[in-house]
């Protein structure tokens, strides 16, 4: 006889319920969308609520659970950018960022090299003359001595480095260990600079991973078009405090060399020249805040990390009484005196902001700047209403096929086909409730694989009921048959399921975008139908067989 014990029936009743109360929030998708909004809005903002915020928190109770599965690009809308990161303008601003350390370290041995003075070169090359080529081989080892080893695997026991000499000048330039690495780290920076900038306008499971070497593919949901996206990610926010040389009035004016020529921000008409090397850079930064200044006008308060600190505090003791300048994106923002050391790495960015204005700053500064510059090869805008008929058809699809797998249920088994039916529904129910927790994104081939796993789902039905079917035949008891049948079908469910999810895995192992988004609903979706086959089919057929105690059955 059918025997199943007490525990195992209140375990089984009760995962099922808890499928059921956490797939609910995806049947009112809108109001619970509304309702997290509003609650995260609320949290950002120390728990004070707007009445639209409030109103928006009603539309759905606190205590039931709120978690929905996102919806995808095409599903949803949004913005599709395939952006090249321009890789070689790291090597370049590296090799700038060089000349202070090496003009110290030849400042070190003058007395075998002379003077010292940078010369025109390339981008990404920096050359040093010196005025006594006899102490060329003490300036090659001053030089040699700043290398660092290259961190990485392919680059053991090279330097970051190489020093060469070509006649009286000194000739420094990554090598080629060290820009396979610099590559490596500028895309991953940029990955992570580009998702925290998206993050930080609460946008919902964005896509932003790396294609091929230097190339990255960004999709976000929601967001209103290519262009929306393209001004987000696309603003470098590149900070940086340059000592100031001259202001002027004159557009046209020379810098000189070594020097750059920068617009203010807040004063039509005046130009300052800056050192071109800063002192500082945005970089350095580890935190920075909206505030308000000592006249109550927005402000933006900045802190350096330990390295910016002490170059910062250095170069303020050293220049006291000197202006120096604060440079947004190629802009003069700030160029206040330094009236005393500033020590401990804290400073305020004034100017003529707005509150939006200074929030916003805060926002690209904590980001950071992007490390290189990026070209957009691909943009694409995906309106919500190729979405929403994208779902239509899903749903459409989905229907169908349930009718469909219903019916021939019910048609070849009937009052069994029923069971397995109520099964089934069990199964799409536990499948949103795993997406919905493990906060997946659905996306058009997902539904595709939820359609599959319906398939699916009954599949194992039919190999439990054909075995019923054959001990029924041999004269098997009811209660006996239905036991037997589903012991010996489970192998073959075992066998044909562990198969399936193996593909699943190498799909989303080796896939990306929509093949993944298959392959995760595919595999959530053969794990839960294992389970209700095997076991919530077997506990309704219990439940039933107790209830009705039938004498004969017909499957």
């Amino acid at each position: 006889m059918l025997q199943i014990p007490l525990w195992k029936r209140v375990l089984i009743w009760g995962i099922c319920a808890l499928g059921v109360l956490y797939a609910t929030p995806n049947f009112f998708y809108a109001q619970v969308e509304q309702h997290n909004d509003a609650v995260a809005a609320i949290d950002a903002a120390g728990g004070t609520a707007t009445p639209d915020q409030a109103a928006a928190r009603a539309l759905w109770p606190d205590w039931l659970p709120s978690e929905i599965v996102n919806l995808g690009l095409d599903l949803r809308g949004g913005a599709h950018l395939l952006a090249e990161v321009q890789v070689e303008d790291v090597y370049a601003s590296r090799i700038d960022g060089m000349w202070p350390l090496v003009r110290d370290a030849l400042r070190d041995v003058r007395d075998q090299v002379g003077n010292v003075r940078r010369q025109p070169s390339v981008p990404g090359v920096l050359r040093v003359a010196i005025s006594n080529p006899e102490g060329m081989p003490q300036a090659l080892a001053a030089v040699q001595a700043l290398a660092q080893p290259v961190i990485t695997l392919t680059g053991v026991g090279q330097n970051d480095i190489t020093v060469t000499a070509e006649g009286d000048e000194i000739v420094v330039q990554l090598s080629e260990a060290e820009r396979v690495a610099t590559d490596s780290r500028t895309i991953q920076q940029s990955l992570e600079i580009i998702r925290r900038r998206v993050d930080e306008v609460g946008t919902r499971e964005p896509t932003i991973q790396r294609q091929g070497t230097d190339r990255i593919l960004i999709q976000v949901p929601g967001i209103g078009s290519a262009a929306e996206l393209k001004a987000l990610i696309g603003t470098t926010a590149k900070l940086t405090f340059n000592p100031v040389v001259r202001v002027t009035a004159d557009a046209g004016a020379a810098p000189g060399p070594r020097n750059l020529l920068l617009p203010a921000m807040d004063e039509p008409g005046t130009y300052y020249v800056v050192e071109e090397t800063p002192v500082v850079t945005g970089e350095e930064l580890v935190d920075a805040q909206p505030a308000f200044d000592q006249n109550n006008r927005p402000a933006v308060n900045f802190r350096f990390n330990p390295t910016g600190a002490r170059k910062f505090g250095d170069y303020t003791a050293n220049n006291i009484g000197k202006p120096f300048a604060i440079v947004l994106d190629e802009e003069v923002i700030s160029a206040p005196v330094i009236q005393s050391h500033i020590p401990g790495g804290s400073g305020i960015i004034t100017g003529t902001f707005s509150v939006e204005e200074s929030t916003s700053l805060a926002v690209l500064l904590r980001a950071g700047a992007l490390p290189a510059e990026m070209t957009f090869l691909e943009e694409r805008t995906i309106g919500p209403e190729l979405g929403q008929d994208s779902i239509d058809a899903g749903a459409r699809a989905a229907v169908i096929g349930m009718i469909a797998v219903v019916c021939f249920m019910v048609a070849c088994y009937g009052w069994f086909g029923v069971m397995a039916n109520i099964a089934l529904a069990v199964n799409i129910a536990l499948l949103f409730a795993i997406l919905s927790v493990i906060g997946a994104t659905l996306t058009l081939p997902g539904i595709a694989g939820i359609v599959l796993t319906m398939g699916m789902a009954v599949d194992a039905n039919v190999l439990i009921y054909e075995r019923i079917r054959e001990e029924l035949r041999q004269g098997r008891p009811p209660g006996r048959a239905i036991e037997i049948g589903f012991e010996k079908a489970l192998s073959a469910i075992t066998d044909s399921n562990v198969t399936a999810i193996l593909t699943a895995l190498i799909m989303f192992a080796v896939g990306s975008g929509p093949v993944r988004g298959f392959a995760v609903t595919l595999g959530i979706g053969i794990i839960t139908s294992m389970f209700t086959a095997v076991y919530v089919t077997r506990l309704v057929i219990h439940t039933w067989m107790a209830w009705r105690k039938p004498k004969t059955i017909v499957v």
